[in-house]
């Protein structure tokens, strides 16, 4: 256990909080946070239509057409939106402007995708290129063309505008070079993949970036590693979260929108996992069931009065899915005691939910939930807040936050004797 300790701190460590501070890697999880507002508004409607929809029909009536409109300016456009704030964050991380960049990008974004649709005319845009289904092209589009354009800007290619000038006219006038090159390139670009047959960029990255990986993380074993990792760099009192943010929201959340989307034309969800999937059967008060812990501290201890002052204090938080306090506070960063349930339980839990949901005992996870939404309540809602598909998701829920709480309980008695051994050699 020490060589492998010592291994972790030494090699493993230092590559993570490497990955973790890498720009673009930054840059994507900035940019997924910088939306989660007009995500947050889009979901709330969609619940509003699947709850007081549903069970009031005469309010429904109202609510349907103005919730399809608030949902058409937000999940609709969801690919554009990442695509903006992405390029945006990027450029600031350089200290250039990140308003132009992210504009750019939009532009760039746009030019890229095909021009038609079907039997309209020239000009129609889809507006399945613009959702979370054009999350990857957003935002390799995003990175290359801030790339190109803030090396541009650094080596002085812009247009320098008299002091006299209002800074704002001299900002836009010193984009107007670096931002033609990055549009004139990506237009090229699109002309060449058109002309060989190949379709769009958006075809290409689909087909050879998005679909695949898309493949490989429905599967059973990258369901089960995946929040093993991230609880991995936690012990090690590395962000994991925030490290994993960029895969879990490029990968998942497409996923979930196409869900959405198939269930609302009357279909079958295309996947089992979503990130909502995660938030609602596996983070039970955050990375690593912590929820759990804090009832096993509240059961099992009874001297220990510093862990259940931790507890008390780190309760209401955990509640809505916040647990720095917890591992912090214990610790688990470097406990080998609770290291170990706080690394297995993500695997267990995500293995019974996978298997609920394979087996259709659950419905697939549909609807993005606010990620501080309490346990139980949040699967109810990400599978649709309505039959007893959602119920007995609820109730899977509380199961396997049962579950983490009854693997937790000995690990915290034998972190208990163990810390009043160590007290009684000092005594």
């Amino acid at each position: 256990m020490k060589g492998f300790m010592k291994w972790m701190e030494e090699k493993f460590v230092p590559v993570a909080g490497k990955i973790g501070s890498q720009r673009h890697l930054a840059a994507i999880r900035d940019g997924f946070v910088g939306i989660m507002p007009i995500v947050l508004a889009g979901t709330f409607v969609v619940l509003l239509n699947n709850t007081i929809g549903v069970w009031i029909p005469a309010i429904g009536n109202i609510l349907g057409p103005i919730n399809g409109n608030v949902w058409w300016g937000t999940l609709a456009i969801l690919g554009l939106l990442v695509t903006f704030s992405i390029g945006y964050n990027l450029a600031k991380s350089y200290g250039e402007d990140g308003l132009v960049a992210g504009l750019v990008s939009v532009a760039a974004f746009i030019t890229t995708l095909p021009q038609a649709h079907g039997d309209a005319g020239w000009g129609y845009i889809h507006w399945g290129f613009l959702n979370a289904g054009g999350i990857f092209t957003g935002m390799i589009v995003a990175i290359i063309g801030t790339e190109i354009y803030v090396k541009l800007t650094k080596r002085g290619l812009i247009i320098k505008m008299p002091d006299t000038v209002p800074p704002a006219v001299g900002k836009s006038f010193a984009a107007v070079i670096p931002g033609f090159i990055v549009l004139m390139l990506f237009g090229t670009l699109t002309l060449i993949i058109d002309r060989a047959g190949l379709g769009s960029l958006y075809d290409l990255i689909f087909n050879l970036i998005q679909k695949p990986l898309m493949a490989i993380t429905q599967g059973m074993a990258a369901v089960i590693i995946m929040p093993i990792l991230m609880n991995l760099l936690w012990f090690f009192g590395v962000h994991g979260a925030n490290i994993f943010e960029p895969i879990m929201q490029s990968v998942y959340l497409p996923a979930l929108t196409e869900n959405y989307d198939a269930i609302m034309a009357g279909g079958q969800a295309p996947h089992l996992i979503t990130k909502a999937f995660f938030d609602s059967f596996v983070h039970l008060g955050g990375s690593g069931a912590t929820l759990a812990l804090i009832l096993a501290i509240f059961i099992v201890i009874r001297k220990r009065e510093e862990y259940k002052a931790v507890a008390k204090l780190s309760l209401p938080m955990g509640i809505f899915q916040i647990n720095e306090s917890v591992i912090y506070g214990i610790p688990i960063v470097l406990n080998p005691i609770l290291f170990i349930p706080f690394l297995i339980i993500p695997g267990i839990l995500a293995t019974i939910a996978y298997l609920a949901t394979a087996t259709g005992i659950v419905p697939p996870t549909y609807v993005q939930i606010p990620w501080i939404t309490p346990v139980g309540i949040g699967a109810f809602m990400a599978t649709g807040a309505k039959g007893i598909g959602s119920i007995i998701a609820a109730l899977l829920a509380l199961v396997n936050f049962a579950i983490a709480t009854i693997i937790y309980i000995p690990f915290v008695r034998m972190a208990e004797k163990q810390a009043l051994d160590r007290e009684k050699v000092k005594g």
